[in-house]
């Protein structure tokens, strides 16, 4: 179920009438969240449930046990079985064709005829996702970070969440399970907080990624033509604003969602192509990603605890990883690993040249981060190695003979709306949507909110799904 859909207003609706329904005490709201959840769910394929209800229940016996174990073989038996569940569902699903082609492509360098056999199995819908989370659960619990959920109520709300499900936030368990021990209702004004935040999540994807953008990237990304600078420039801005608009508009309308039911979930995004450098840019983009990276990788394969080399290894062997969980694809290894080459670099030039920020180099810099960002969406974008081989030379100018593509009329609607997508974002990079709001007159704010419901419906035409669905 898609929240950019009529069926999934109907069923909100639905829920928040259940919910706020006098007629079920806290627990029975919980749940009928559950179920909701469940039916969220299914809605794609019915039967991926059971893989939920599995790192559900393995996952809280798991929890139960590293909790009271004091042995520290046992403990670490448990743990790896959560790990090996989850990691395995995730390699089995997500991996498997990765792993069998390039184990064939090998082969066949060293002359082996091996040819694995295709099985066309269904990626599960957001299971990147609520994979870290549950794994996040055991791996705290181990460290003593956090105890157990009092209820599997609590504990299986936590993994199927809705709002957050699919595609993020990446929820920790101190910040999502605990809200769940006592009853929680939007009072007034969260409530058309919440509701605000939903139209403008909707507003980023039907509008500005569907709408304005995501026809021009796709276009530029689906030849198989060389094309001329201006051509690849303007495919892979437009992509660059797609996804943002694309992937900030899930997480803000599942914030929205969330607050409605009185459940606050964490930021993701902040204003990432306003970021001056890259240390900067991954504190604002996918935020909670980037720290979910951070405490259970980067900090565990050693941090910047054990000397300048293993600092760097962490980092690269972190952002490599990042990327695969991305896709299961080389390019999205190839992404990962310029974002690690770009902050390795990032820390020895800072470490040699000290800069004082001002508001007109800050924006330089900050416009220099974000054009070496776009090189590494070429990578993310591209399907084959070829087409990126391609879009980059012609972004370096390299091919004089490229070929034209796109209309002049998309070439400037996609370099306005890159203009202001940036200068937004350097205007907003430090305060919020929350803080601009406040500062504006009700009479403002509703006109403002009334433009977007209007585009909203008349840019309406088929659900895209969300880009981060397929991860």
């Amino acid at each position: 179920m898609l929240f950019n859909s009529l069926s999934f207003i109907v069923f909100l609706v639905i829920v928040l009438a259940l919910y706020y329904s006098k007629l079920f005490h806290w627990t029975n709201k919980k749940r009928m969240l559950l179920l909701a959840s469940y039916v969220f769910y299914g809605f794609w394929n019915p039967p991926l449930v059971l893989l939920l209800w599995i790192s559900t229940l393995v996952d809280w016996t798991a929890g139960n046990k590293l909790a009271v174990e004091s042995h520290p073989r046992k403990r670490k038996l448990w743990l790896l079985l959560s790990l090996a569940v989850n990691l395995g569902f995730l390699a089995f699903f997500k991996y498997r064709d990765f792993l069998l082609d390039s184990f064939t492509s090998v082969a066949h360098t060293y002359g082996y005829g091996y040819e694995a056999q295709p099985m066309d199995i269904i990626l599960p819908m957001g299971i990147s996702f609520y994979t870290f989370q549950t794994m996040s659960y055991t791996i705290d619990i181990y460290n003593k970070k956090i105890n157990p959920a009092r209820s599997f109520l609590d504990f299986a709300l936590y993994v199927t969440f809705f709002p957050q499900l699919v595609a993020g936030p990446i929820v920790r368990a101190q910040g999502l399970i605990t809200q769940f021990y006592e009853e929680k209702k939007a009072n007034v004004r969260q409530f058309l907080w919440g509701t605000f935040l939903l139209t403008i999540g909707l507003f980023q994807k039907i509008v500005l990624a569907d709408t304005l953008l995501a026809g021009t990237s796709d276009q530029v990304f689906g030849s198989q033509k060389i094309l001329n600078s201006l051509d690849a420039w303007t495919g892979t801005l437009a992509f660059s604003g797609q996804i943002f608009f694309d992937f900030a508009g899930y997480s803000t309308c599942a914030i929205g969602i969330a607050l409605m039911l009185g459940i606050i979930l964490p930021d993701n995004f902040r204003y990432p192509y306003a970021s001056v450098g890259f240390s900067d840019f991954w504190r604002r983009w996918h935020i909670t990603l980037s720290t979910w990276l951070r405490d259970y990788l980067y900090i565990p394969l050693g941090g910047n605890r054990h000397g300048i080399v293993r600092m760097y290894a962490a980092l690269m062997i972190t952002m490599l990883l990042g990327g695969l969980w991305h896709g299961a694809a080389w390019t999205f290894v190839v992404w990962g690993g310029l974002h690690g080459l770009y902050l390795i670099i990032e820390r020895i030039l800072r470490s040699k040249i000290q800069i004082k920020l001002t508001a007109f180099n800050g924006i330089l810099l900050a416009l220099f981060t974000y054009i070496l960002v776009n090189f590494t969406w070429v990578f993310f974008r591209a399907r084959e190695f070829s087409v990126a081989k391609n879009m980059l030379s012609s972004m370096l100018f390299m091919n004089e003979e490229g070929e034209k593509i796109i209309e002049t009329f998309d070439v400037l609607k996609v370099f306005v709306l890159i203009i202001l997508l940036f200068i937004s974002h350097w205007l907003m990079r430090r305060t919020s949507l929350r803080e601009v709001s406040l500062s504006m007159s009700p009479v403002t704010l509703g006109i403002v909110w009334a433009i977007m419901l209007f585009l909203i419906v008349i840019c309406q035409g088929n659900s895209e799904q969300f880009i981060y669905f397929q991860f």
